[in-house]
């Protein structure tokens, strides 16, 4: 037997049906098929996102904190050369900023370009090992030595590009003291450095040969929130 379309109208809200279905889902003094079944599949998906939400939760429990002091040789210290492109997100009291970000990093400089959501570009940082620039879209240019300082004139939130250059990476900067937290898997989730804080939410997959690379981390320094998404890596040996 095939059933008519009908509209039951219950408490101001209704419940369609389709032609030619056999499953009747009725309110009230109206009986339910196939009740079990929705009863089965929805037990099945909490019970999925539960386990999920354990592993994820699993992930992001530290079982310990490694303390580091400075390195004794800091002139020498050099971090891995990459090239990423992602997304990054910019709060504070007085500012707010997303959009794209590409980034050039290797031993001697660094370009980064901040992108508006629609592709335009609203500053470009260049640093080498004597001085920064960066570049407005007006095609203004500032010089500094401090980085931090540079951008939070002029962009109006500060970029710790001498400790982002490691922390993006999952290290700790080996200049300056840090705490980090270690979950089961022996991966940092978090790093407490030069009054920043830095929270890893996500990896890439391990490849062969290769640590994991973050994929989602945030970066927190009193008012001010940063949150980068990387897209891409390329690591350059």
């Amino acid at each position: 037997m095939a059933y008519r379309s009908v509209i039951y109208f219950l408490n101001s809200q209704h419940l369609k049906f389709a032609g030619n279905t056999r499953s009747i889902l009725l309110c009230g003094e109206y009986q339910i098929k196939n009740a079990h079944t929705l009863l089965s599949w929805k037990f099945v998906i909490s019970f999925l996102l539960l386990v999920q939400g354990c592993a994820s939760l699993q992930q992001q429990t530290a079982i310990k904190t490694v303390f580091t002091e400075p390195a004794a040789d800091i002139q020498n210290i050099k971090s891995d050369a990459f090239n990423l492109i992602g997304r990054i997100s910019i709060q504070n009291e007085h500012h707010r900023h997303s959009g794209r970000i590409s980034w050039q990093h290797s031993e001697i400089d660094d370009e980064i370009s901040l992108f508006s959501p629609f592709g335009q570009v609203v500053a470009k940082i260049l640093r080498n090992r004597n001085d920064a620039r960066l570049i407005t879209s007006k095609q203004e240019v500032f010089y500094a030595t401090d980085i931090e300082q540079l951008t939070e004139d002029i962009l109006g939130w500060r970029l710790p590009l001498n400790g982002l250059q490691y922390w993006i990476q999952g290290h700790h900067s080996p200049v300056t003291a840090s705490a980090k937290d270690i979950n089961q898997e022996d991966r940092v989730i978090a790093i407490r450095q030069d009054n920043w804080h830095i929270r890893y939410n996500s990896f890439f997959p391990n490849q062969p040969e290769q640590i994991a690379r973050p994929k989602i981390l945030e970066l927190n320094y009193q008012d001010l929130k940063i949150r980068m998404v990387v897209d891409n890596w390329e690591i350059i040996d």
